[in-house]
């Protein structure tokens, strides 16, 4: 019997999405079990490869990030990469089964001019490979993001990173709403959005959900909405912080799945901290995508041969590679 699609809101409430997150165990991964086969093939995940084409001096002081100019925590920084080497590691990662690239720059936003040119070529390199193209520049203007569109890119990376009322924990270079304003900009130019957060920072239930009733309540669902668990870092304000209980992740992952039926509830950071158990649960929960290589931008990420041996003893598989679209996504 066909399940029904559970109905697209955008009216959430925290106290819905509490409730949501509350119920026992069992009935909340079925009901996000459930939502999810309404909306995707339940045994595939999409394969993403995630490359640092700026690492490093970026002036924002976010309290996460070992690439902030604030800390110090070893990273070595290099400007922006030449296209060849940026087009052999888009080949490499379509070789190895991604079917999305995304280039990530550590700017609190992209400049017009050599640096954002460099990245439009980068752009125009990638989609040429043919796999969706993301890239993550930090804030941009709405010429920028139609620019980039133009020269092929498919969705944007801007995440929220926790609740309205948290936020200020940990950031203060910028506000929430210059985040919010990014995402609109992304939106008009026509480009996918890709907008998540980082739980383990400190926060507790409350700005989990805040962030994603702030998520689900956006004019339109993100398509794509990562979900890292904190990565600690020496040298970083949150290097000490406690680690985020296994079910409360697998809860949150499932809440995600139910208030967004049709994004993309992507694992990101944090994977080496997950048991191959603890991603299963993921995936019953309605995670569907994962980051492949060995690191995410500066941070360990596990191997291709350990997930695809995960996908092997779960009897699930990885979206095959095909040339991609840059239009919108349905």
């Amino acid at each position: 019997m066909a399940i029904d699609k559970t109905p697209i809101r955008h009216d959430w409430t925290a106290e819905q999405a509490l409730a949501l997150y509350s119920q026992p165990f069992p009935d909340l991964l079925y009901q996000a079990q459930s939502t999810h086969r309404a909306h995707f093939d339940q045994l595939e995940v999409q394969r993403s490869t995630l490359l640092s084409v700026k690492t490093g001096g970026c002036p924002e002081d976010c309290a996460y990030c070992p690439q902030s100019a604030h800390y110090k925590t070893g990273v070595e920084r290099h400007s922006v990469l030449p296209k060849d080497v940026v087009r052999a590691k888009a080949q490499q990662a379509k070789e190895s089964g991604s079917t999305r690239f995304c280039m990530g720059a550590a700017w609190r936003e992209v400049k017009d001019g050599k640096d954002f040119d460099a990245i439009l070529d980068l752009v125009r390199e990638v989609k040429g490979v043919g796999l969706e193209v993301c890239c993550t520049l930090g804030m941009l203007t709405e010429s920028q993001a139609e620019r980039l569109r133009e020269a092929g890119c498919y969705a944007y990376n801007h995440n929220l990173d926790t609740s309205p009322e948290y936020y200020g924990e940990i950031i203060s270079t910028r506000t929430y709403q210059d985040r919010l304003k990014t995402l609109e900009n992304v939106r008009n130019a026509g480009m996918t959005v890709c907008c998540g957060g980082i739980v383990g920072m400190g926060e507790g239930v409350k700005d989990r959900l805040g962030l994603l009733v702030q998520l689900a309540n956006q004019p339109q669902h993100p398509e794509s909405v990562p979900l890292n668990m904190l990565v600690k870092v020496e040298g970083t304000p949150l290097a000490k912080e406690q680690q985020v209980d296994p079910l409360e992740f697998v809860r949150l992952v499932a809440t995600a799945r139910i208030m967004m039926p049709q994004a993309m509830v992507r694992l990101s950071a944090g994977r080496m901290q997950m048991s191959d158990e603890m991603q299963a649960l993921c995936f019953v929960a309605g995670a569907n995508s994962v980051f492949a290589g060995e690191k995410l931008l500066t941070t360990p990420n596990p191997g291709e041969d350990h997930d695809n041996k995960l996908m092997s003893r779960l009897g699930m598989h990885f979206r095959e590679s095909k040339e991609c679209s840059t239009s919108v996504a349905a």
